[in-house]
């Protein structure tokens, strides 16, 4: 979130019945649902890797994280391919979400510390709650989300790393 701003520009996305907002000029591009490598040993976050123009992403699936059930995929399922700063490097990562709704100011002001108790999302994770026409908003630390306790990501862990996430 810029300092400057009086609000965040964000893409509203679904998870469960959920709201979340990520920093929209850290979006890529969002992609229907396409095949998806599941990866050995890998961290049960990370749904597996997907072609992305020729790339190989990391997939994540946020519902993990945050203790949610994981429906199958349906017709609203998008990929979100976002960029995400790990351990100071700017990475390429997609994101599954159960509905793309829009993208949409808020407000600076309306956007509040994560309680650390009373939550059911783990508070670490959670960057901030915003609030927009009588709602939350759940503003996820996609930073700290993609990092490993040993401080390396997911998507470059070494077996021993994730096996320990």
């Amino acid at each position: 979130m810029s300092e400057n701003q009086d609000f965040m520009t964000a893409l509203t996305i679904r998870l469960e019945d959920e709201l979340f907002a990520v920093e929209a000029s850290r979006v890529r591009e969002i992609l229907d649902l396409v095949p998806i490598t599941e990866v050995p040993s890998a961290p049960s976050f990370v749904g597996g890797l997907i072609n992305v123009r020729g790339r190989v992403v990391p997939l994540a699936d946020l519902r993990v994280m945050f203790g949610m059930e994981r429906p199958e995929p349906d017709e609203d399922t998008r990929i979100v391919v976002m960029e995400v700063d790990i351990d100071g490097e700017p990475t390429i990562a997609g994101i599954l979400a159960d509905k793309v709704h829009d993208v949409t100011d808020i407000e600076s002001a309306s956007i509040e510390e994560a309680p650390k108790v009373g939550m059911r999302w783990r508070p670490e994770f959670v960057k901030g709650i915003g609030k927009r026409n009588g709602g939350f908003i759940i503003i996820p630390d996609m930073e700290r989300i993609f990092e490993t306790p040993g401080g390396r990501s997911a998507s470059v862990a070494t077996p021993e790393e994730r096996a320990n996430a």
